[in-house]
């Protein structure tokens, strides 16, 4: 399985801006599916940002326009664009990807440590 590695959080103002990164250990252009998730103190992992080989993407409601997701396959790494945060934002973000196995498109369920993003309001 590819690894993944995040990395670019930190502490920011409210109206701040953020870049994660997503580094794979291996080659992501035959990943479908590539996204950004987070985890905020006591609350479940939710979906953040998607992206598909065709360059699709798909946004929670909470981050639509204030976060864009991009994937550079030939640097095998998917970023997260994060303006305008909020302190709801605060969480730790991760990547992770769904890939295909007998014809089936499934999560990736092993997850990263992902990296710590803190807004102050």
């Amino acid at each position: 399985q590819v690894r993944l590695v995040e990395s670019g959080g930190g502490l920011v103002q409210a109206g701040g801006s953020l870049r994660l990164s997503c580094v794979a250990s291996g080659s992501i252009s035959r990943i479908p599916i590539m996204g950004w998730y987070r985890q905020a103190p006591g609350k479940q992992r939710d979906m953040v940002a998607t992206i598909n080989n065709g360059g699709s993407t798909n946004y929670a409601d909470s981050v639509k326009g204030r976060f864009t997701i991009s994937r550079d396959n030939a640097e095998n790494t998917v970023y997260l664009q994060m303006n305008s945060l909020k302190a709801e934002d605060t969480a730790v973000y991760y990547c992770n990807y769904y890939y295909y196995s007998d014809f089936k498109l499934n999560a990736r369920d092993t997850w990263g440590q992902g990296t710590l993003v803190t807004v102050s309001s």
